[in-house]
């Protein structure tokens, strides 16, 4: 059985899961949102965290040209999230602490 070599690179289906679990592992990433959904969260949450500096986004018909002329090296390092402060923050509204 051939196995397939490790790679940095892998294409996958975009969700804010994939896309946060992408970045948190630190690496690059090209989101190439889907036009046709028509309440697009895709679109939003894509062109916040590239006005942040942390990818690059574009649609199928721009995907050439955004390969063409994107600079891996300028994307900034995502920083890691902190779930116990949502946790203790949580707790002090239902009135747990």
């Amino acid at each position: 059985m051939l196995e397939r070599p490790p790679t940095t690179e892998r294409p996958a289906t975009y969700s804010a899961g994939t896309c946060l679990e992408t970045l948190e592992a630190q690496k690059p990433l090209i989101v190439v949102i889907n036009e046709k959904l028509m309440s697009n969260h895709q679109l939003e949450i894509a062109k916040q965290l590239n006005k942040d500096g942390h990818l690059y986004y574009c649609s199928c018909s721009t995907l050439e040209s955004t390969l063409k002329t994107l600079d891996l090296s300028s994307l900034k390092v995502f920083p890691p999230g902190h779930p116990e402060r949502f946790a203790d923050f949580l707790d002090k509204v239902v009135g747990l602490r």
